[in-house]
């Protein structure tokens, strides 16, 4: 496996992170995965069997160090780095009307300065593989919704996508955004329960993750919004 190529995905030890990283291991990629906990990494990587070319990272997204240390760790253990996929995020599930600021402040350093982190600590070494750029929206950073000031930090997410693409694309960097609708994930545990009507799998979203990341040498696919069928926002 020295030669395949390798992936660091943010928030990797559950929902979509876990399932992207699932699909490039099948896909024979090496996978380094970040999170807060090291327990749950743990239990992932033994969820899996502990494969040989699975890395578990410990770390804060908002911090950079921690996620410098994360791409210096994958660069040493897999000699490149190919794919980055900035996913780790969460929403407080409140208002700006109602809501209790206190929750804010991380959510919106997870949600925006956490994608531009993992941007900039990777860009080196993603500029020597000519490799990309994956960051994990929402349809709420296309859709307003009242008073979601979760949605706004994907809208920023959306920006800050297009905005990285026009600056690393002279570099033979891609930029893809992943944009999922609803979907069966620990994301919605704050609202008590998954909400009513058809939901996607993170499995179906790693599909469209792994699908952008596979696409031929020159081809660059930027927005992929990705919905259930029966979602009308």
């Amino acid at each position: 496996m020295t030669d395949s190529p390798a992936a660091l995905i943010t928030g990797g030890g559950s929902g979509i992170g876990a399932a992207v990283a699932r699909r490039l291991l099948d896909a024979g990629h090496r996978v380094a995965v970040t999170g807060r906990g090291e327990e749950r990494l743990r239990r992932f990587a033994d969820e899996l069997g502990r494969p040989e070319g699975l890395l578990t990272l410990a770390g804060d997204a908002t911090r950079y160090e921690d996620v410098q240390a994360a791409v210096d760790a994958t660069l040493k253990a897999f000699g490149r780095l190919d794919t980055v996929v900035a996913n780790a995020g969460f929403a407080t599930h409140d208002s700006v009307a109602q809501g209790d600021p206190a929750g804010w402040p991380e959510m919106v350093l997870t949600n925006v300065l956490g994608p531009a982190l993992l941007i900039r600590a990777s860009i080196d070494a993603l500029k020597e593989s000519r490799g990309r750029i994956v960051l994990v929206g929402s349809v709420a950073g296309f859709v307003p919704t009242p008073g979601n000031l979760y949605g706004a930090t994907k809208w920023a997410v959306t920006g800050l996508a297009e905005n990285t693409r026009r600056e690393v694309t002279e570099w033979g960097v891609g930029v893809t955004l992943v944009a999922p609708g609803r979907v069966e994930t620990p994301f919605w545990d704050g609202l008590g329960g998954l909400p009513e009507g058809h939901l996607l799998t993170a499995d179906q979203i790693a599909d469209s993750v792994v699908w952008a990341v596979r696409q031929p040498a020159g081809v660059d696919v930027n927005t992929v919004v990705v919905r259930p069928i029966g979602q009308p926002n």
